[in-house]
Order: structure tokens, then sequence, then C-alpha cells
């Protein structure tokens, strides 16, 4: 049967397994994952049997954020919960149950008071102590310590495997070469940060982009600001032709997977793509990580290059063990076609300070220390020199339960993924600390005798950073049972990157999002909530904006299947959250 299909069911029956590839398939320590999908209502004990219908049962390493920051992130866990319980408020009104609202309210308050610094600094801090990319030995020890946290507050656990195609960087070299025939090997290299306690920087992965494909090219460089469109149709006026020629690009505007597919329509052999100071270290001129949060000279954005979602080998069903994937010149027609690196500040400087040519237009002159900013072609070559190594590699989702006592096969769902480029203490770990405080004070509603009337299923993502690829295969192998069961999936990716609360959402939640931040109280401004804080920054601006395109965990949710989607972070907005998000994918977030 066309695995596109015969992964999926309508109808699941109390054999069929939802999340299969786990206990057979997929050995060692899966043997007693609990199968999501083993029935329909997800009905079962501790050990993953079935149980009769009837018997309803920061710390924030190297100082990336301070100390009060720990507060807004006990709040997050709050907010997301607090809109658990409000989902499950609204049901009690329309089904009247034996636990009734006054009762709802008190566990509310007690939810809402019962925050522990403590457990979220414990969790953050052994969440970050190596890096952990995607389908690493260290990224696998996130998954045992989250499936453990669950069971240890007394939810029942799953996970779910599956074999993907991810990239990692064999080698990497960029030669400048100079007219008069010298050169200068530039060194690709992070310097890492002046701190006071010891991090170990030798395991973390090398800068590269993932998915790029192994090259070489030696030609002319030509300068194209951000990469867009419109910056090649400028060049195109100013008489300068890019084909042929290796491209540097900034960082800013543009996804660098657009930014490699825009440059090889343009004919570009090649990438570079680095961070300029002005638009990722305040112009140069406010300091530098730890000592403030801008991005030094020499850090370096990882990243994918892959234009799509899940697994390219498997677009459009999941990566079971048996399922059908695409050839090898089938997935190369879906990943990038020339080779791509990118770089830093630093080594940016080296070429952008001996390029010749016409001035560039003055919007595109950025924060690097040169006369002016040229485009080229020249006097200058480079050589580039890439190879990858793609790997069908293990990813492995977590989840935790907590089942429904009315509505059992409805299904409220909160995700985060573990995987990051390196250390990942914003991106994605202040998430998954958050995801876990929430798992800490469902146990102690659950010892006061709350229950939800539907069933809460706390996600674990994995293989996020290389295209939110463990969220999507387990959606393609859960959709049709998620477009008639999934209430909403609610997302935390970086939990906590400053102050001030942002909220994006499809509008089927926006005031659920509005009700719920009125019961929270602002840590910056303890007589007003949250809602009024949001509120008065909004300055009569939509409050929630929509969810669109990528970026993280709720796109299988929402495009591929349609579920009602909301994610939430506080950092005064996208430019300081975009900022932390940059610190996460170079060393300097661990």
């Amino acid at each position: 049967m066309d695995a596109r299909h015969g992964a999926k069911h309508v109808v699941f029956s109390e054999s069929e397994s939802l999340v299969r590839g786990t206990s057979e398939e997929y050995p060692d320590d899966s043997q007693n994952a609990i199968s999501l999908q083993q029935r329909a209502l997800l009905h079962f004990d501790i050990d993953g049997d079935p149980i009769p219908k009837s018997s309803k049962t920061g710390f924030l390493r190297c100082s990336l954020l301070s100390s009060c920051c720990f507060f807004v992130f006990i709040l997050v866990a709050t907010i997301l919960v607090a809109s658990y319980l409000a989902v499950f408020k609204r049901t009690a009104l329309c089904f009247p149950h034996e636990q009734g609202e006054s009762n709802f309210s008190d566990h509310h308050q007690h939810f809402v008071q019962s925050a522990s610094t403590s457990s979220a600094v414990h969790h953050l801090k052994e969440l970050t102590k190596l890096p952990h990319v995607a389908g690493s030995v260290e990224d696998m020890a996130t998954a045992a310590y989250v499936k453990q946290a669950f069971e240890r507050y007394g939810l029942k656990t799953s996970s779910t495997d599956y074999e993907v195609l991810l990239s990692y960087p064999l080698e990497r070299s960029l030669v400048v070469l100079y007219p008069n025939g010298s050169h200068v090997s530039l060194s690709l290299q992070e310097k890492p940060p002046n701190m006071d306690h010891n991090i170990t920087f030798a395991e973390a992965i090398a800068p590269f982009h993932a998915y790029a494909p192994s090259g070489n090219a030696t030609a002319e460089v030509v300068y194209v600001n951000y990469g867009r469109q419109e910056d090649y149709a400028k060049l195109e006026e100013m008489n300068v032709n890019v084909n042929g020629k290796i491209v540097i690009v900034r960082y800013g505007k543009v996804f660098r997977g657009d930014i490699v597919s825009i440059a090889t329509k343009a004919g570009a052999r090649a990438v570079i793509i680095y961070s300029d100071p002005q638009d990722f270290a305040g112009g140069g001129n406010s300091g530098f990580f730890p000592n403030s949060e801008w991005l030094p000279p020499s850090g370096v954005q990882r990243g994918t290059v892959f234009r799509g979602s899940g697994d390219p080998l498997t677009p459009g069903w999941p990566s079971t063990p048996n399922s059908e994937r695409l050839s090898n010149r089938e997935v190369a027609a879906l990943l990038p076609k020339i080779p791509s690196l990118p770089i830093s500040a630093s080594d940016a400087f080296i070429i952008m300070s001996s390029l010749g040519g016409v001035v560039a237009p003055r919007e595109w002159h950025g924060g690097l220390e040169i006369p002016e900013y040229t485009v080229g072609a020249g006097p200058l070559r480079l050589n580039l020199t890439y190879t990858e190594a793609q790997k069908l590699t293990r990813i492995r989702n977590v989840f935790g339960v907590v089942e429904g006592i009315d509505e059992p096969d409805r299904y409220v769902l909160l995700g985060n993924h573990r995987d990051a480029w390196t250390y990942g203490a914003v991106d994605p770990n202040s998430g998954t600390a958050a995801l876990l405080e929430i798992a800490r004070r469902l146990e102690l509603l659950r010892k006061e005798g709350w229950n939800p009337r539907r069933t809460l299923l706390l996600c674990s993502w994995d293989a996020e950073e290389f295209g939110m690829i463990g969220s999507t295969e387990w959606v393609e192998q859960n959709s049709d049972l998620l477009a008639v069961r999934a209430i909403a999936y609610l997302n935390v990716d970086c939990a906590v990157a400053g102050s001030g609360f942002f909220a994006a959402a499809t509008p089927q939640l926006d005031m659920l999002l509005k009700e719920v931040t009125r019961e929270v109280q602002d840590p910056d401004a303890p007589d007003k909530s949250v809602y009024d804080t949001w509120a008065a920054a909004a300055r009569g601006q939509p409050m929630i904006t929509r969810l669109g395109g990528g970026g993280s965990d709720f796109i299988g949710f929402l495009q591929h299947v349609g579920v009602p989607s909301m994610d939430i972070y506080f950092g005064e907005g996208k430019s300081q959250i975009i900022q932390f998000i940059i610190l996460c994918m170079t060393l300097f977030n661990g």
C-alpha cells in the first residue's frame, strides 16, 4: 500500500498503534513506551495496557537573562496552563460536573499561586549542560530527562521515534584570494566569551547550514544586501551581474532558505550569509554578550536552509520504519542546489573591506567598521569548500498525558521542542523548562482531586531546528485523528527572552488569551495584569498577531490539520525575541 495513505487511519481499534515504531521496531529505552494511538479514547495504564472504558481515571546559563526574568519565566507556564484551565472551564459551564465551578476556581487559584522558581531553574540547568543538536547522544539524553520528569510528576508517558534525514558538516573552508596572489583563510569559528564559570565549547557543532549541499566554488564576490528579490533587481539596475559569482548577504529580512533559493535562481554559485552588527549588535556600540544581549563579532548563526517542514525523505507521510522514501534524485530536487556557509561579522569584515565595485545604496550599509559598503564584483575572489554528511538518523518525541474524565477523546496539546543548535538556553529549553513546570503543577492539582475534562497532551518535540521534523512527522502519522479530536495546540518555543508579552494565534483563541492574561499579575508591574501592560504596549495596534509562514512546531497542527493554535513568549515583541533566537543559534546562549 502507498505509504502516503497506508500509515493513516480514520478509525483506530484497541490494538492499533497511533504512535507506531517505538516498542518493536525501535528497541532500547523505548521498550516501555506507551502508545498514544493504542486506543481511540486514550485509556491506558502506566505500562501502556488498555484500561477498560469504565475505569476512568534558568537557571539561564552564561548570564543570558537576569534573575528577574525567572519570574517572567514562571509567568509563561502560568499563562499556558491558565489557558488550559480556561478551556476546561468553558466546558464545565456547558456540561455540569461534580467538580463544580467553585471547585474549579479554587484549583485555578492554587495553580496560579504554586509557581516554583527552583523547579524551573533546576530543569533549565540540567537541559542546557551540553550542546544537544538533534540526532546526537546528548539530544537523546534530554529526551530521557523529559520522560523521567513526566513520570516523576505522575503523567502517563510515551515516546515515538522516527528515522529521518539530517545533515551535519564534515569540512568547511573559506579562503580570500587577493589580486596580488596572497590569500587569507577565514577562521569560521566562534570565540568563546569570557565568563566566570566553566563551560565546554568543544562539543558544539561547527557553524553550518543544515541541508546545504557539498560543493566547491571559486569566484568573484558580489554583496546583495539582505538577499531579497528586490535587492537583485537593484543590482540589475546598477549593471552588476551575479551570474557565476559567490554572493555575500546579511541576515535580517529573509529566511536563510529563501536567501539561498533566490541566489540560485539568480545564477550564483554559492552563498555566504553573515550577521551584520547593525542588525544583531545594536550597531556595535552597545557592548556584546555576556555584558549585553548583543551578538559578539565572532558569533555565527547556525540554521537550516531546507524550505519545507518534516523529513525531506517523506514529504506528506510519516517516517516510520517501513515507510516509502524518496530516492536520492527525488530528495535532491527538494533541497538546496548550491553550497552556503554562515560566517561571523569578523570574517565578513575581511571580505567586505576589500570588496570593490560601485558604492552600495545607502540603505544597504550596515554596521561593519568599513568606510563604505561596495557591491563588487571583485577584485578579490573567494574559494569556498563545503562537505556535508546526510544521515538517516533517529529522533524521539516524548509525551506526557493526563487523561480527561468526561471527554477523554478530545485533546488539548501543549508543545515545545528540545533540540538545539548548541546549548539552547532560550530557544528552546526555556520553553522545555516551562513545560516541565506545568507538569509539576498539574500533579499538585491532581493530588487535590482535580482532573481535566479533556485529555491533556504535553509534547516534547525533536529535530525542530532542522525544519519542524519531529512534530510534523507525528502530525502526519496522526492527522485523521487530530483533525476530529484536537481542540487546540499551544506552542511555547522561546518562553523567555526578556520582559513584554507577545502572542500569535488563530482567531478562535483570541478571547481565551485575553481572558487568561487578565488573571495573571505582570512581574514588572505588580499593580497590573499581563493584559494591562500588553494592551498598553500595543498602542492601538492589534494585540494578537496571526500565525503564518513557518517558525515553530505549530506548523503541522495549523497548516496540515487546521487545529486552532497559539504561540506565546516574553521578550518585548519580535525585535528582542529575534535577537535571543540568534544568540541561541550560536555558542553564546549556553
